[in-house]
């Protein structure tokens, strides 16, 4: 069912929140005619607005959203219709399974904090390194923090292992 869906969807010009997206998209045969430069819903959103505004759309999407892309393009008149075609589901871990003392963890969405906070309790000695803005909006207050320097996975990556060489102050940076 899914190959089938996918071979019919290659058709169909695609705009991608982020070059991760473009890449699997591009590798599964389809076409990236957009993406933003800011890898952000909101940002797509707007740029949505400005440069597909007259264009219908179909947009894929998770069941759970950080930004309502849809409310934001309908107000701005944009034509959307929208599919869930994925969900966040969380793993349940025994209490020993939890993280470190000084461990650093990374969160790549909302989603993955929420599934933490379902497993664990935050420990004062842990560092989040967060993929960006809109998973920063979901975090408990205390919890000591950076933010990567580009919503990759391989940036979170990155400020993680620079943590390790530079260790942080305690407090949110």
């Amino acid at each position: 069912m899914l190959k089938g869906s996918i071979q019919s969807g290659k058709k169909y010009p695609t705009i991608a929140v982020g070059p991760a997206t473009k890449k699997q998209i591009e590798a599964l045969g389809g076409r990236v005619i957009y993406h933003p430069s800011s890898f952000y819903g909101k940002s797509l959103s707007r740029d949505i607005v400005r440069y597909f505004r007259d264009k219908k759309l179909l947009y894929l999407r998770p069941r759970k959203v950080s930004f309502d892309t849809k409310a934001y393009l309908e107000n701005a008149g944009v034509e959307l219709r929208e599919q869930v075609i994925y969900q966040t589901t969380c793993i349940t871990y025994p209490e020993k399974k939890a993280p470190s003392k000084g461990a650093i963890i990374i969160f790549a969405s909302p989603s993955t904090l929420h599934c933490f906070f379902q497993n664990f309790e935050w420990d004062e000695s842990y560092t989040a390194v967060l993929i960006g803005e809109a998973t920063k909006a979901y975090m408990k207050q205390g919890m000591r923090y950076l933010i990567a320097d580009k919503p990759l996975i391989r940036s979170c990556i990155e400020k993680a292992k620079s943590i390790l060489e530079e260790p942080l102050d305690s407090g949110k940076k």
